[in-house]
């Protein structure tokens, strides 16, 4: 882990392969239409793949370029991070890393973590970034300028980086982490990287022969931050075993005394400028202890020939010169007035972009939350749209039924009494050309097969989920506390909500079909008397005496006034229905400035403002036809009963008006019952497509599910596999702990260096362990060490605990990410709607933030009927 110039550097972890085009690109033709911007999208997620196996899927040069290749890839993981929701229930991209400073055992692979979590996969790449920024930098050329402002950049650099992993590891994973990555690991870092950057900045004030009390004072400094790292080193118990059987530990104790040395063999020539005789040999005195210390302790790390020899002449002259000539007096160290101190180092700020030639490849691409708001938007405008249509339909339907209860226009037209009025004539046209009852016939027999679809759709999707749920029970009640990921039966919560939700749907449009079949059959005969020629139609409607001649009557005249009038009211909803339908306003400019701006953005002010600016105008229209047809419909009522009196009434008369007024009513079921089949056909085929992106959904999570159990199997007999002969660690010897009690010892400004480390005195491997014991006999009367029949208490204890590193993915929710996105239904769409119109907008997936529940999507009443007031549909 030193470099040749006794510089510290970090190794690189490494990364499992992972495919992110595939989950990418398949969420893209999800959410976005298709199209250029679809493609375009697809293209960029096949090049972030790329990226990430050029920056992880290869041995890294230590060279600028091969830094700046990783630090676009974390760029990039920046850049997605708000627009692609990474999560186990949405996208669910597995990323596996191994521990960086362990190298496994025998019977199994190093420590490694996998989880579902892009902020993981940040943690790990920046971890990397400033690993080999720490590399690049001990290999720096320190003779010369420019080496030493590069390694003192990447220094810094790097200890920047592992101080924002610090800070946001654990909220980055919400799990306990890899100890390379885990707080202390990395804070400890953070401040070697600090320490070997202000050194650097000694070594080039030494260079330039800057005055001594600026160099005294750097160093000072750069021994005080080799201190606090080696205090760290000292008292964390949790940090990487390799840190103290490799040479970082004796290396930062060496550093610490050598700097400290350098600090007082400079104070000590200005001691000497100052005609301070006594204190220039007293600093001097300390300096050549310290350098004696490393000499005799920590050799084999760091050579300070030069150093030692530069103190010892010096230190000789000044007592030659002050015993023959000066004679001061000698202070005690203590007694010294301590050394400044000067740092010109501070830890990189992560500020993302880090790359100078990074470019975003998703930038067309919008934000989960502009994805959001757009979604809610063109909800509000969908309910919008669809109600003031509505109310200008059911109007429209009501002065219908009011018109047919009445016979009108028929009553006036039918004066001869023996011929078929031309109202009801050209009602009886409209029928035909329509397909009469055939269209109605297929329409209904075309039903059930399309229930049926959806049905086989559903219950396959629940059926899988089923199946990995049951086996996933399976081995959590097999490996216990060792199975440690998220249960299947939390993880699929929300999609069984979802499930459930479309088997209400579907219940309630069985009994939506049921009632439209029972209507249809009531009037079935009336239509298809309205399906008849002209001469059969006249003869099936009865005959009767000539009323008295009303043609030139003032009340007719006036009848017929306000019929035109309602007429023209429902040719000025027909027109403002089709200007609703017009209006189409792209709000993602819109929505992007204020999230620019404000940093957060407030949905529902900005759409309700929009939407009243856009269709404020047009709703207040519908409702002035509302107003005019209510005033029009008592003005016509009133008029009729004037008629009807004026009329001649008998039997024949009356049974005549009956049959009119039938046939009309029958042609507004037939084209209610037209308009509703369609849309619930058009209902059913799009309920198709959510369906199945619903199956996709559950297929793909099912599959993320099954490679993680398969590596978690893999990991956990790996894990077993090695835990019965896995030596236990060498206990960290005296020098390296802490007083019993768990006391710290009083701060010190030099801290306790390491013993001198030789090949006799390293660690040893445990001795081998015995063979098996083949039979209680065998075992005792078998020679050997006492312990030979037991396992080492650290094994035991190994066997029967869950193991150290982290078994396979628990998929957290990560806090700013969306906790599960639900596949709405066709927003504003209702199956049976009388006359519903097409989307003025393609429904897209719906985000949610975590913690907040959705916005409620378009009305999905106890069944998707609208409400009809004329007929027995269910309320909505």
């Amino acid at each position: 882990m030193a470099s040749p110039s006794s510089f510290i550097t970090v190794q690189l972890k490494k990364a499992s392969e992972v495919d992110l085009a595939k989950p990418l690109g398949k969420f893209i033709q999800q959410t976005y239409p298709g199209g250029e911007s679809q493609a375009e999208h697809c293209r960029a997620a096949e090049e972030l793949n790329k990226l990430r196996k050029s920056a992880l899927g290869r041995s890294l040069d230590k060279h600028e370029s091969s830094l700046e290749t990783l630090l676009r890839y974390y760029d990039q993981l920046c850049s997605i991070e708000p627009k692609f929701p990474f999560s186990e229930n949405q996208i669910c991209v597995t990323f596996t890393w191994k521990d960086a400073f362990d190298k496994g055992s025998l019977f199994g692979g190093s420590v490694k973590l996998a989880l579902a979590s892009l902020g993981y996969e940040k943690t790990c790449v920046l971890f990397n970034c400033a690993a080999l920024a720490s590399q690049i930098a001990s290999e720096q050329n320190l003779d010369s300028d420019e080496g030493l402002k590069t390694a003192a950049k990447h220094y810094q650099f790097a200890s920047g980086a592992f101080q924002h992993i610090k800070d946001t590891v654990l909220s980055s994973l919400n799990r306990e982490p890899t100890v390379d990555i885990a707080p202390d690991t990395v804070g400890t870092l953070s401040l070697i990287m600090l320490a070997q950057a202000q050194e650097v900045f000694f070594l080039k004030a030494t260079r330039d022969k800057m005055k001594d009390a600026i160099i005294a004072k750097l160093a000072n400094q750069a021994a005080d931050y080799y201190g606090d790292a080696f205090k760290q080193c000292q008292y964390k118990d949790t940090l990487p075993k390799y840190f103290y059987f490799q040479e970082v530990f004796p290396l930062l104790a060496a550093k610490h005394c050598i700097m400290q040395a350098n600090a007082e063999y400079h104070q000590s020539i200005l001691a000497k400028q100052q005609k301070k005789f006594g204190e220039e040999i007293a600093r001097l005195q300390h300096a050549a202890d310290l350098v004696k210390t490393v000499a005799s302790r920590y050799d084999e790390y760091i050579n300070i020939k030069d150093l030692a020899d530069k103190t010892n002449r010096a230190l000789t002259a000044a007592k030659k010169d002050n015993d023959f000539i000066y004679h001061d007096r000698i202070p005690d160290l203590k007694d010294l007035e301590p050394i400044g101190k000067a740092s010109l180092v501070k830890p990189t700020q992560v500020a993302v972009p880090l790359s100078q030639k990074f470019t975003d490849l998703f930038e067309k691409m919008v934000p989960l939350a502009v994805q959001q708001a757009l979604t809610l938007y063109n909800q509000r405008k969908a309910d919008l749209v669809n109600r003031s249509i509505a109310q200008m339909r059911e109007s429209t339907n009501l002065a219908n039924g009011v018109l047919a209860s009445l016979n009108l226009p028929a009553a006036i037209e039918d004066v001869s009494g023996d011929s078929v009025p031309q109202s009801i004539l050209q009602k009886s046209k409209s029928v035909i050309e329509q397909g009469g009852i055939q269209t109605i016939d297929q329409l209904m027999k075309d039903l059930p097969e399309l229930l049926q679809r959806n049905r086989e759709i559903l219950d396959e999707s629940l059926r899988i989920l089923d199946e990995e749920e049951a086996t996933d029970n399976e081995l959590k009640n097999k490996f216990k506390e060792r199975w440690q990921r998220t249960p299947s039966n939390d993880l699929y919560k929300p999609l069984r909500t979802e499930g459930a939700n479309y088997r209400n749907i579907l219940d309630k449009a069985v009994q939506a079909d049921k009632q439209v079949k029972e209507r249809y059959q009531s009037h079935r005969d009336t239509i298809s008397l309205l399906c008849k020629p002209e001469a059969e139609l006249n003869a099936a409607i009865p005959s009767a005496n000539p009323a008295k001649t009303m043609q030139g009557s003032e009340v007719v005249n006036v009848l017929k006034s306000f019929l035109n009038n309602l007429d023209d009211v429902k040719k000025q909803r027909e027109q403002l229905e089709n200007d609703l339908k017009a209006i189409n306003f792209d709000m993602t400019t819109k929505f992007l400035t204020a999230l620019a701006q404000d940093g957060a953005l407030n949905e529902e002010a900005i759409s309700v403002t929009e939407l009243d600016r856009l269709y404020g105008g047009l709703t207040h229209k519908v409702q002035e036809t509302l107003k005019k047809q209510e005033e029009l419909l008592n003005n016509i009522q009133n008029s009729h009963q004037e008629f009807s009196k004026m009329k001649q009434s008998n039997n024949e008369s009356n049974l005549r008006e009956e049959v009119l007024k039938n046939l009309a009513v029958a042609n507004d079921n037939f084209v209610e019952l037209v308009a509703n089949l369609k849309e619930g056909t058009k209902f059913y085929n799009e309920l198709t497509e959510i369906l199945l992106k619903f199956q996709n959904k559950c297929s793909d999570i099912v599959f993320a599910r099954k490679t993680e159990r398969d590596e978690l199997l893999k990991d956990l007999q790996q894990s077993i596999a090695r835990e019965p002969s896995a030596p236990s660690f060498p206990s960290v010897p005296a020098y390296q702990t802490g007083p019993a009690g768990g006391n710290k010892p009083p701060a010190s400004s030099v801290p306790t260096p390491a013993p001198r480390t030789s090949v006799a005195n390293k660690p040893q491997p445990p001795a081998r362990p015995p063979p098996p014991v083949i039979s209680a006999a065998n075992a005792a009367s078998a020679p050997g060490p006492a312990a030979a029949g037991t396992a080492p208490p650290s094994a035991t204890s190994a066997m029967g605990t869950a193991p150290s590193q982290a078994q396979g993915p628990p998929y957290p929710t990560y806090p700013g990410y969306p906790g599960y996105c639900q596949m709405p239904l066709p927003m504003g769409y209702n199956p049976y709607m009388y006359g519903q119109y097409n989307l003025p907008y393609t429904p897209s997936p719906m985000f949610q933030n975590p913690g907040q529940g959705p916005y409620p999507g378009p009305q999905q009443p106890s069944y998707p009927y609208p409400q009809q007031p004329s007929y027995p549909y269910p309320q909505q």
